[in-house]
């Protein structure tokens, strides 16, 4: 079993961010992106637990990939921001197609500020929300088990 830390929308206030991934004790953390930059606070805060990140539309001069796969135990997981598929409130059909193109069955992705998970076909679709704008300020635990299943859980930050 994996449990995953993820993170999006931070735009610099990473203090909530931390102190998740603090009470988190994940074997991995993922940060999607605007301000890819505070994807390096939580490798010097977690340098012993794996990170992937990746930039978003706000990340000037970014460090970070726009878009990663990568292997979670048995399960590809597909990582972008979100704006490179024109993701929204109600649409997520580019970033879906991108996933299956992949082979990845989990695509996390940030940009709207809004938590949403959805099963649609074969992919399931995570949205954090933010973890550091807006009076709203959320994250998501993901575990991966051995057998492939996938649990996602959106959870406030106080």
């Amino acid at each position: 079993m994996i449990r995953a830390a993820v993170f999006s929308d931070t735009h610099g206030n990473n203090f909530p961010m931390l102190e998740a991934a603090r009470q988190a004790k994940a074997d991995v953390l993922i940060h999607l992106g605007d301000h890819d930059r505070d994807a390096q606070l939580l490798r010097q805060a977690f340098p012993d637990t794996p990170l992937y990140s990746v930039c978003g539309n706000c990340d000037l001069a970014p460090l970070a990939p726009e878009r990663l796969t990568v292997e979670l135990g048995p399960v590809k997981v597909f990582l972008t921001h979100g704006h490179l598929y024109s993701v929204s409130a109600w649409q997520a059909d580019w970033l879906v197609y991108a996933a299956e193109e992949q082979g990845a069955s989990l695509a996390l992705f940030g940009h709207t500020h809004r938590a949403f998970h959805e099963q649609v076909g074969g992919v399931t679709l995570l949205n954090p929300g933010t973890a550091g704008k807006g009076s709203n300020l959320t994250w998501a635990m993901v575990t991966i088990f051995d057998n492939g299943a996938i649990s996602c859980q959106i959870k406030k930050i106080p």
